[in-house]
């Protein structure tokens, strides 16, 4: 069965106040959700005109240039003073702040609300990340959660972290959509590696006993084959 995806965008365009302009520092990445990408170009020309210097970028997941999706964590290379967030809510920002440290700014285009992230939880998930990476390095039995999704499953992949830790133990628990709750059969796993969404490898955290990681964030060797079948 195909499956057809059809952009629902936001029929008008969309521009910042002023006085959001104005404290705005001089570099920004810009991005915003396919609803708003209309707006994309005149945003970036308003900025521009009074005397900013625009960046977008691409993520991995993202289909659009300057689009952001909930699950695209990831570092972005630019030199830039800030990120700027088109969209409402904090859940597709919150993304990009688990791998940069610049401030990151947001408009909600209906309400009018200007503010920037609030980076204190998103310390304590950091904290939570190299925690459980020292976890997964110290222990032998490794359970590897897998879900068939489409976008999501990364069973393939998942295979090559066997050649690059041969003295470990791995278990792979497939589901549909997860259930943290299920885990708890398996009370001699040590810690879990999330294949799924990598937003569970940060905020479904504590609904886990045990740690979990994100098999983004484990350090393969440079020559694994994880990298080449995560591509596929």
């Amino acid at each position: 069965m195909k499956t057809l995806f059809i952009e629902a965008r936001y029929k008008k365009i969309v521009m910042l106040p002023k006085k959001v302009v104005d404290k705005l520092p001089k570099k920004i990445c810009f991005f915003t959700t396919v609803q708003f990408m209309d707006s994309v170009d005149p945003i970036i020309k308003q900025l521009e005109k009074a005397g900013k210097k625009v960046i977008t970028a691409k993520s991995r997941h993202s289909f659009h240039d300057a689009q952001i999706l909930g699950c695209g964590i990831e570092p972005i290379k630019q030199d830039v003073d800030a990120f700027l967030y088109l969209g409402d809510g904090n859940f597709h920002p919150r993304a990009l702040l688990i791998d940069n440290d610049k401030p990151f700014y947001c408009f909600e285009p209906f309400g009018g609300k200007f503010f920037r992230l609030d980076n204190k939880e998103i310390e304590k998930i950091k904290k939570k990340k190299k925690g459980a990476l020292l976890k997964f390095l110290s222990s032998d039995n490794i359970g590897v959660i897998t879900t068939t999704k489409p976008g999501q499953n990364m069973m393939r992949a998942s295979f090559a972290i066997e050649d690059d830790f041969p003295d470990k133990r791995f278990y792979y628990i497939m589901f549909n959509t997860i259930d943290f709750s299920q885990l708890e059969n398996f009370p001699f796993i040590e810690c879990f590696v999330n294949t799924a969404c990598p937003r569970m490898g940060y905020e479904d955290i504590d609904k886990v006993t045990k740690p979990m990681i994100n098999i983004d964030d484990i350090p393969f060797p440079k020559n694994s084959k994880f990298k080449s079948y995560w591509k596929k």
